[in-house]
């Protein structure tokens, strides 16, 4: 069944649209069996110590867009983020060679007499404002919590003054308070722009179109051997560019948690061919998903010949690599579709990994496809993991298990949880790069970078000597789930 309709204005949520979850705790075989027998029934928290956003998440995709702006429908303050992402849009264009210039970010200001009156006129003002100031081809509205609860007509305004300035001004809505899974967000920032940028192709090319964060190219070698060129989509592109994402003979995804609605809407709605198989990390799950790549672009042959190569390449020293890690443990905490790409490396290195703390819980993504289930290709493949934890950042939580389970190293895809693990003197390894494990050189990147950081430890080894815990020693002594409410519940159907 199509989860993509392009003429509602906004996309379902994620609770609504895939049945995902921000609370477990178990194995992580038993989340893959419960996930398929039916729907996952959320557990609550009945302490909360902080939360993503769904905004912040749109406004990472919309705000990379080289000739498009971006005006945050908000209040002042919920443009904070701003700068963060200026900040990494100013590095991109140093890694591409691009010229540096600033993001365009504007917000409306929403104060109390527009929680009142309501806020129309003022968005209106600035989005003529921002057109005037920049000239951009495209201008996107992203939505609030406080525009959302006054409940302005954005899509009407920007309906209106789409043909009154003659380029897209595209509503997202991406309100917090609408969804616990701010990954949400990221398919706000493609529905928009599958609904009012792509258009129908005119030809087929030899693109491939890359869902991507907005790390390294590291597809540029493998595509073309192949005879394709990668599109990296949607960070660094141009309105142009996005215009005709669908004429691509297929779509990889870096991570699903980021790409599923745009993978499958540019499926289901213009025939572009999307790599279902769970994305390349490890040998095992590189494997698998060149073999689909090379079945989607008709490039079997060519495809087998790199696999020869690669395992006659990587295989030596992946064994060497295995031989230094030999019992050494790891815990990790990531977002989910990179958090089980993790779970793959680092079983395929050889280590015993003792836990993970993802921070939700996808059942299936959006092509209804069940091969897709990173998680359940890490159980099949490598075996169970236990202390298995689907939590939105629970900091609270995480020291309790680390503190407990004392791995040798955590993994950790997020800045902000790593200060965890090194004030318990726990080594920790942080990479924000999510291509940096990717593919077959992928597994020799992290076992150089694990090697490096377990024979460095003697900074957190001291850390945790001269440093203190906000939380109390009573608290490191509870269950760590004892705020997670009622056991995990399943309708089966």
């Amino acid at each position: 069944m199509s989860t993509v309709n392009l003429h509602a204005p906004e996309v379902q949520i994620r609770e609504v649209r895939l049945g995902s979850i921000t609370g477990f705790e178990g194995t992580a075989g038993e989340l893959v069996k419960n996930s398929r027998l039916g729907c996952l029934k959320d557990s609550t928290r009945s302490f909360s110590q902080c939360m993503g956003c769904s905004s912040g998440n749109a406004l990472c995709q919309l705000a990379m867009i080289k000739d498009a702006a971006v005006i945050n429908h908000a209040p002042v303050g919920c443009s904070g983020d701003f700068f963060g992402y200026n900040f990494v849009y100013r590095v991109g264009q140093m890694e591409r060679n691009l010229p540096a210039v600033n993001g365009r970010y504007f917000n409306t200001n929403i104060e109390e007499q527009d929680t009142i009156f309501g806020g129309v006129e003022k968005l209106e003002e600035t989005i003529r404002g921002v057109y005037d100031r920049v000239h951009p081809n495209a201008i996107f509205v992203t939505t609030s919590c406080a525009s959302g609860i006054v409940g302005d007509d954005v899509e009407s305004v920007t309906e209106r003054l789409s043909h009154e300035l003659s380029i897209p001004v595209v509503a997202c809505f991406c309100e917090g308070f609408k969804s616990k899974i701010w990954t949400t967000g990221f398919d706000s920032a493609y529905h928009s722009i599958v609904r009012k940028l792509v258009k129908p192709p005119k030809k087929k090319t030899n693109k491939v179109n890359i869902i991507n964060f907005w790390g390294s190219h590291v597809f540029d070698e493998l595509l073309g051997q192949l005879g394709y060129e990668p599109d990296y989509i949607v960070p660094f592109s141009t309105v142009a560019q996005l215009e005709h994402i669908s004429e691509a003979a297929a779509t990889i995804q870096i991570c699903p948690t980021l790409g599923t609605y745009m993978g499958a809407a540019l499926e289901q709605v213009y025939g572009v061919p999307e790599i279902k198989s769970p994305p390349a990390y490890g040998m095992i799950g590189t494997d698998n998903w060149m073999r689909e790549l090379g079945k989607v672009l008709n490039r079997q042959e060519e495809v087998e010949e790199i696999i020869k190569s690669e395992h006659e390449r990587v295989i030596p020293k992946l064994q060497e690599y295995r031989e230094k890690l030999k019992g050494k443990t790891a815990y990790i905490t990531a977002g989910a579709a990179h958090g089980h790409a993790l779970i793959a490396l680092l079983r395929e290195l050889g280590l015993e990994v003792r836990g993970a703390a993802i921070f939700h819980h996808d059942p299936i993504y959006d092509n209804g496809d069940i091969q897709s289930d990173a998680l359940a290709h890490d159980v099949n493949t490598y075996g169970d993991i236990k202390n298995y934890n689907v939590c939105n950042k629970q900091a609270y939580e995480l020291v309790n298990i680390l503190n407990k389970v004392r791995p040798d190293i955590m993994i950790a895809r997020h800045g902000g949880m790593t200060l965890w693990g090194a004030k318990l003197g726990v080594p920790t390894l942080l990479i924000g790069d999510e291509q940096f494990g990717f593919g077959y050189q992928g597994v020799l990147n992290y076992a150089e970078r694990i090697l490096e950081t377990l024979n460095n430890k003697e900074f957190v080894i001291n850390l945790a000597k001269h440093s203190s815990m906000p939380y109390t020693k009573w608290w490191l002594e509870q269950n760590p789930f004892t705020f997670l409410g009622g056991d995990l519940s399943v309708e089966v159907y």
